[in-house]
């Protein structure tokens, strides 16, 4: 009897261990190689997101709106090859820095590091190739996890690449929520001197559909009373102005394109937002889209909210063959301050071995 029983548990820890080398093989042939590009998918009720390892890229969100009609409310590509080749960072993870830095250069501890400029003099979201233009590994992909999937992606960013100072290994998470909600975490750890990190998500949204036209007649209302203005080129200029009395002040909610026309080019500045702190997250945007009833709620922890209203989009063919027009979308991009690397009165994109960098959103989505 006493055989018999040890007998039943070696063949109970046999296929045990059995089913956990199945389970790790099923997860390795989700991750594939980490030279492979990837699509990878995430559903939760009715929100579906898609994802690519190319820049760790959200390539499609998909919504109902207030008729339970389904839509894919974010602009991007039907190849993921696609994404190689474009230079308006449809969905991607910008950074080492992202948004600006003005001269392509800045000084750390008495040292001026010079970066590769990739706009005119300036460098913009990390330099000619930026996080947004290379393969991320797929750490852990967790699809059919049920409270809630998600997947991990990692890089690692050498000393010196587009001119930085240090290794720093970078990650982000995209998790599925219970209540139609989308939660992004951004982490840096920098693994031998300190560097300025500014990590962005830089989703193009449209309410409406990807291909539903302008964004317009959207409605939209920002938490935040003030700017960081920007000289020709769009680098701060130091100054945190009020946007009281100007085309900017969205601390009640208008149509986006109730005052867009007092601006030479439409939307491109980033916001202070109201009662900022890293410890805690804020509510900063609410967009509503009238014709589908789609709201979209964004909360963060980053001091700052690049409005883009899509102003250097041209004719570009997207989904479905779809032209993608000036305007076409909204970019509500959390970060640091752009240029901060450059401006003492902003707050700090500092990092060091022993302060990481932690970045969070939460999208929440509902009918109205």
């Amino acid at each position: 009897m006493r055989k018999l029983s040890s007998l039943i548990c070696v063949i109970s820890v046999a296929l045990l261990l059995m089913l956990l080398l199945l389970v790790d093989a099923s997860a390795a042939a989700n991750r594939g190689s980490d030279d492979e590009l990837k699509l990878l998918v995430l559903k939760k009720g009715d929100l579906s997101v898609k994802l690519t390892n190319w820049g760790a890229t959200v390539v499609s969100v998909l919504l109902p709106d207030r008729h339970g009609k389904l839509g894919d409310v974010v602009l991007g590509f039907d190849d993921l090859e696609d994404y190689k080749n474009d230079k308006s960072y449809f969905g991607a993870i910008v950074g080492r820095i992202a948004n600006r830095v003005g001269g392509a250069k800045f000084t750390l501890n008495g040292k001026t590091y010079k970066l590769v400029a990739n706009e005119g003099n300036n460098t913009l979201h990390g330099g000619k190739k930026g996080f947004s233009d290379v393969l991320w590994k797929v750490r852990k992909y967790r699809p059919d996890n049920v409270d809630s999937p998600y997947v991990t992606f990692s890089y690692s960013s050498f000393d010196g690449e587009q001119g930085f100072p240090g290794a720093l290994d970078v990650y982000v998470t995209y998790t599925l929520l219970d209540g139609q909600r989308l939660s992004v975490t951004m982490r840096g750890h920098a693994k031998n001197k300190p560097t300025p990190v500014n990590l962005a998500q830089h989703t193009y949204w449209n309410l409406g559909g990807h291909n539903s036209g302008d964004i317009l007649s959207n409605t939209i209302q920002l938490f935040a009373s003030r700017i960081t203005p920007v000289d020709n080129s769009l680098i701060p200029t130091g100054k945190i102005i009020s946007i009281k009395g100007t085309p900017y002040d969205f601390l009640l909610p208008h149509t986006v394109g109730s005052r867009i026309n007092e601006l030479p080019h439409g939307y491109d500045i980033n916001y202070v937002i109201d009662g900022h702190s890293h410890h805690s997250s804020k509510k900063v945007a609410v967009v509503h889209e009238p014709k589908s009833g789609r709201l979209m709620e964004l909360w963060t922890n980053a001091p700052g909210v690049q409005l883009y209203t899509s102003n250097m989009l041209q004719y570009t063919k997207g989904k479905g063959g779809y032209v993608y027009k000036k305007h076409a979308a909204i970019c509500l991009e959390t970060q640091g301050f752009p240029d901060a690397v450059n401006h003492p009165n902003f707050p700090s994109q500092i990092v060091t071995p022993k302060k990481p960098y932690k970045h969070v959103m939460l999208y929440k989505f509902s009918v109205k």
